[in-house]
């Protein structure tokens, strides 16, 4: 689940990591009174979970309060669009941030390596752009520093790396404390990444997170329930968003034939056949487990929102889900639904009959496998 901006510099700050000063909002009067706080200088910043929201217009400096104010009012309410996020999302709050003078931009990031099975921090002397890019073009530019799932970080370690990094003697000490902090707020806060671009070392010799992004672990929010409300809106696709407050798994995809299984390696297999057959997966969509039939008609609807969707493949192997209910819930979602696209459907395990008998002389195709089922749905769908 990822966290606002505003959301991250204060999960940081409360491990002792510098940040700029500053207040959300979603009134624009309160953000010119924040602003005049500020002394008139500030910057204010869309808070949407999404990228590119800079170049999308959702970020301005200001040297005035009044300015900063006609800003949030023009932006709040106004849907931001972005290369990342062509969809778009409606900017309801706003960030009024204290002015930074940088000098020199850095780039800190911990994160989980899953083929070390470690914590890896990343530091780079490079801040303040594209780090994939960064990582592609000159990799040496990058240090990477795993941390013992035993003994955790030592001191003298994070030092050599720090200077492996080329971070400038200057900034060196204060770099190495941050890093031990921001491994103890991604332990603390069960977070799966946590990056700062740019660490922002300022003429008076301060380091400071002048940006922050956080994710946390979805399994572990039940930790830290001050950020429920965010949950929903952590997706930055908006059909992704409705899956989350439904508590349904699903990923857009971005093809054309919608899937919906049982189970995320069953669902991960029918994407593969369904690739193998021509066709492009619209989404990534699990059931789960002793799924009802109202909760897989609500997993039709979910497929059915995505307006690229020429077609549906229901794939269910029933063991504690019962197929007779999925069935049922196919069918209710078709006949509280206008459905016209081909749907097919491989229905096989626990009360298999008794859902086929169910699904006879309805709009459902029927399948013996998994590779039939997505060949049929593809030819189907090329018809």
């Amino acid at each position: 689940m990822k966290l606002h901006e505003y959301q991250s510099k204060d999960l940081l700050a409360k491990y002792g990591v510098a940040v700029p000063g500053g207040q959300v909002t979603s009134d624009p009067e309160e953000a010119r009174k924040i602003a005049e706080d500020l002394g008139g200088s500030c910057v204010v910043k869309a808070q949407v979970l999404m990228g590119g929201r800079g170049k999308a217009g959702g970020v301005k400096l200001f040297d005035n309060a009044d300015d900063a104010g006609t800003f949030a009012k023009e932006l709040l309410g106004k849907k931001l669009v972005s290369i990342q996020n062509p969809d778009g999302m409606i900017v309801e709050q706003i960030l009024i941030g204290e002015l930074i003078d940088i000098a020199e931009e850095y780039y800190l990031s911990v994160l989980l390596d899953r083929a070390e099975q470690k914590l890896v921090v990343m530091i780079s002397k490079e801040g303040g752009v594209e780090i994939e890019q960064v990582a592609h073009d000159t990799p040496e530019a990058i240090v990477r520093l795993h941390v013992d799932n035993a003994w955790g970080l030592d001191t003298f370690q994070v030092r050599d790396a720090v200077a492996q990094a080329n971070i400038p003697a200057k900034a060196q000490r204060q770099m190495v404390a941050m890093i031990i902090k921001l491994v103890e707020a991604y332990r603390g806060s069960d977070a799966e990444m946590i990056e700062i671009n740019p660490v922002a070392w300022t003429p008076d010799g301060k380091l400071i997170a002048a940006d922050a992004k956080v994710a946390l672990d979805d399994s572990a929010l039940f930790r830290h329930k001050e950020f429920a409300a965010t949950a929903d809106e952590s997706a930055e696709h908006p059909i992704e968003a409705e899956a989350a407050r439904r508590g349904i798994a699903y990923v857009n995809l971005g093809g054309e034939i919608g899937i919906m299984g049982n189970g995320a390696g069953l669902v991960m297999c029918s994407l593969d056949e369904v690739n193998a057959a021509g066709a492009s997966p619209a989404n990534f969509l699990d059931v789960g487990g002793g799924a009802k039939a109202e909760r897989v008609k609500s997993c039709i609807e979910l497929v059915l929102m995505d307006e690229n969707v020429t077609g549906l493949l229901i794939n269910i192997f029933g063991g504690i889900t019962r197929c007779d209910e999925v069935a049922k819930g196919i069918l209710q979602a078709f006949d509280e639904m206008e459905v016209n696209i081909p749907v097919v459907a491989r229905v096989e395990g626990t009360a298999a009959e008794e859902g086929l008998r169910l699904l006879e002389g309805s709009q459902i195709i029927g399948a013996q496998t998994m590779q039939e089922a997505a060949a049929k749905i593809v030819a189907a769908v090329k018809a």
